[in-house]
């Protein structure tokens, strides 16, 4: 890349940074994952997830690069996130969200929740959040991934991101969450996880289980990863194989625990009879693609107390988002292409829909309900040679936070609607920051 691409970051000037790191993306080449320290970060002494597993069966899971976030954009999400939580934490907002939530979610145990993914798309306008998950895979792979990164060139290297103790700050996460929910009422400390999805095995993320389980164990606490089915509740403790479960951290996707397989969860969970992480009421408070429409009602947020600065930042960070109703539908059917359509409690992309892709027959499930519409965001890009060919790949930036403080930044890179992780060159990739004052030149 040509040096005469990265311009000199001038003191006074924020926003250099964000162009800096826009001409890295598209100029700069780096292939910045050192493949046998990703082995070594992934296999944890152990075969977690071998080389030859990952090849073949998650060939797209990491890109062999890094995305170029500048710093201003970073602290522009962080504050974002932080108003959210702050609005979040209003009793006029739980009212308001929570009359149309499932009556499972009006449950009240305790835990904020761990991995919130605040995701957001790098707009001409600076950083859009376009949506909030409430169990956002990948924080413990990707921390994995940041240990792996090496520099490829000089200027690089003084933007390669500080190596933080976020694996520790992981597990004190979920010590908290078992604070919060016990309490005094509780003084020993947390003794047993089990980490819980369906079949576990065969999920894409599942080495992250396995890592997860030896983080844990690592650090004094008893854990195993399980299926729904092989829980018990007697009425008094949840168990797993027979051991009592104190903490079970939460990786299914039915957020309300409705099906039938989680009915033993649900009944000990309403008992509280083992602290759930995240349960019902987070994703609730924060995951519905409806409560966008209430972060984005300016008129209700000024009546509820607001500020100015917190509305105005929120008005720039939220994309315009809508239910769909039945009684709208040939309006939405008509501007369809400037909207992205989405399940109110839908996750990982499923049964979303770029307008401009629609055809009648999905459009008539869409405008029977049960969807918001949100105004289309492209996001920045990224350029790669894949394959000896330069390639266009689309950058998500997930937020992983906890309590309103983010722990984690990660890109995904993908190509298509969604990020699918089926891309070659695509996956997660490490966020590095620009600095607003930092280094001159560039990548060769």
């Amino acid at each position: 890349m040509d040096s005469s691409l990265l311009p000199t970051l001038a003191e006074d000037l924020p926003d250099d940074c964000r162009v800096a790191a826009e001409a890295l993306n598209r100029g700069c080449a780096c292939l910045s994952v050192d493949q046998r320290s990703l082995q070594r970060a992934l296999e944890g002494g152990g075969s977690t997830l071998s080389r030859a597993e990952r090849m073949s069966t998650r060939p797209h899971l990491f890109s062999d690069t890094m995305v170029f976030v500048s710093q201003a954009h970073l602290a522009r999400m962080a504050r974002t996130i932080a108003v959210v939580e702050r609005i979040v934490a209003q009793p006029a907002y739980r009212k308001r969200v929570l009359a149309y939530a499932p009556p499972l979610a009006r449950h009240s145990p305790g835990p904020a929740g761990v991995f919130l993914g605040y995701d957001f798309h790098l707009s001409a306008d600076g950083p859009q959040l376009i949506e909030i998950n409430s169990n956002a895979g990948g924080a413990l792979l990707n921390a994995r991934l940041l240990r792996a990164q090496q520099a490829c060139c000089a200027p690089v290297e003084k933007m390669m991101p500080v190596p933080a103790a976020v694996e520790e700050d992981f597990v004190a996460m979920f010590r908290e969450e078992w604070r919060l929910a016990r309490g005094a009422a509780s003084p020993r400390p947390l003794a047993s996880i089990a980490i819980v999805d369906e079949r576990p095995d065969e999920q894409y993320l599942a080495a992250e289980f396995e890592l997860f389980r030896r983080l844990f164990e690592a650090h004094g606490i008893a854990a195993m990863v399980a299926d729904p089915a092989e829980l018990a509740f007697d009425g008094k403790f949840l168990r797993c194989r027979g051991d009592v479960v104190d903490l079970l951290y939460n990786r299914l996707t039915d957020f309300t625990l409705e099906q039938a397989p989680h009915a033993v969860l649900r009944d000990a969970y309403l008992a509280d009879a083992v602290v759930l992480t995240p349960h019902p009421q987070v994703h609730a408070l924060f995951a519905d693609k409806r409560n966008l429409v209430a972060l984005g009602d300016d008129d209700w947020l000024r009546a509820i107390g607001v500020s100015a600065e917190d509305r105005k930042l929120l008005s720039e960070s939220i994309p315009r988002t809508e239910e769909v109703l039945p009684d709208k539908a040939d309006a939405y059917w008509a501007s369809r292409r400037q909207w992205f359509f989405k399940p109110t409690a839908g996750y990982g992309s499923r049964a979303a829909y770029r307008g401009d892709k629609l055809t009648r027959r999905v459009f008539a499930e869409v405008a029977r309900g049960g969807y918001v519409a949100q105004a289309v965001v492209a996001p920045s890009e990224r350029r790669l040679l894949v394959a000896g060919v330069e390639q266009d790949f689309k950058v998500d930036l997930r937020n992983y936070v906890y309590r309103g403080m983010v722990q984690l930044v990660a890109a995904r890179l993908y190509r298509g609607q969604t990020t699918n992780f089926r891309t070659p060159g695509g996956g997660f990739a490490a966020v590095f920051p620009v600095p607003c004052r930092g280094p001159e030149g560039a990548c060769g």
